[in-house]
Parts: structure tokens; C-alpha cells; sequence
């Protein structure tokens, strides 16, 4: 099959590997694909939803599901244009892997709640040595994954090309009282 949202089979290393991280609760699942972090979350505990602008990954997502014996919220919508809102201080773990669109940071931020994590891993510039994708508006800058997150608390992050003939940033961050935060810096 080469559907372009069909990464991997099987969930991300980077999302299993840090699974004990993430506060158990509320998922939002930010351009699922087929779904295998989802179906991986809810088999895990986790309340999950999923949005993806592909039909056909949906209904993949959802049929994953039943086979795996979990159920989760998934559904179509293209978060580009404005045809999905993600709900203020809704979720306590927002993820989301192979996926880029800058303009969605900010909302994901808030739709967290306080101490909800976010678990974001995608391409950058690098990848264009490897293949797919090369648009830059798609692959982040050195760093770049860092700094949207700076007002969070980072857990983990890696950076670089991986065995697997990727390059990727991956970043796990809570969401911390920006007040309470600036407070102890002050008192240093």
C-alpha cells in the first residue's frame, strides 16, 4: 500500500519507549493516520481521540480498534483549514508524530491542561538527504521543536538522523503554571 499516512505498522519507539512519562487520562491523537499510536494508547489505558484529514485512515484507525479490542473517538477533519478545533484545556496528553503545521502549536498548548504532556516527534531539514517529505514548510529547522516548546518542561528531546534513515526531533513536555515557573526562576 503506499498511502502516504501509513508510516509504520507498529506505534513509535520514541512514544513506547516514554510511555510511563505520560499522565494517564484524555488523548488527542493530531494527525493519526492509520491510527497506530492510538490503538497503541487505548490498549494502554487511555481515553483516546484521533483526527486525520484522510477517510480512509480513519476507517483503518477504527477497524485497527475493533481488532485490537479497544475503542476510541476518531474522525475526519482538516486541521489546516480551520475544520477542527482542539478544545481549551481538554486533554491530558496531546501527541502527535509525521506531522507539521506551525500555525497548530499554539492550540495545542492550550488544549492541554496543567501538567498534561505533549509527546511530538517529526522531520527535519535533514530529511531531504533520506527522501520524503521536502517541502520545508513540513520539515522543522535545527532546534526548532525545542523552542516551541520553551515554555514547557521538556522530559525528553532527541534531535538527528536515526538508524532507521530519518531525520527526526522528538519532544515530551509538560505543561507547568508559566507563573509558578517564573517564580522559581526569580528566586534563583
Amino acid at each position: 500500500m503506499n498511502d502516504p499516512h501509513q508510516h509504520d505498522l507498529g506505534p513509535s519507539r520514541f512514544l513506547v519507549d516514554n510511555l510511563h512519562l505520560l499522565p494517564r487520562g484524555r488523548v488527542l491523537d493530531v494527525a493519526m493516520g492509520y491510527g497506530r499510536n492510538a490503538v497503541f494508547l487505548a490498549g494502554s489505558g487511555f481515553e483516546v481521540e484521533g483526527v486525520d484529514l484522510c477517510p480512509e485512515a480513519v476507517a483503518g484507525t477504527l477497524e485497527a480498534a475493533r481488532k485490537a479490542g479497544v475503542s476510541l473517538m476518531a474522525r475526519v477533519a482538516d486541521l489546516e483549514k480551520g475544520h477542527y478545533f482542539i478544545a481549551r484545556e481538554a486533554y491530558d496528553v496531546i501527541i502527535c508524530f509525521n506531522y507539521l503545521h506551525r500555525p497548530l502549536i499554539p492550540a495545542i498548548k492550550q488544549g492541554l491542561r496543567l501538567g498534561g504532556m505533549v509527546v511530538y516527534e517529526t522531520f527535519l531539514v535533514d530529511q531531504a538527504r533520506f527522501g520524503r517529505p521536502r517541502n520545508p514548510d513540513h520539515l522543522l529547522e535545527h532546534n526548532e521543536l525545542l523552542l516551541m516548546f520553551r515554555d514547557f518542561r521538556c522530559l525528553r528531546y532527541h534531535e538527528g538522523e536515526m538508524a532507521t534513515a530519518r531525520a527526526v526531533a522528538g519532544i515530551i513536555a509538560e505543561k507547568g503554571d508559566k507563573g509558578v515557573i517564573d517564580h522559581a526562576n526569580r528566586a534563583r
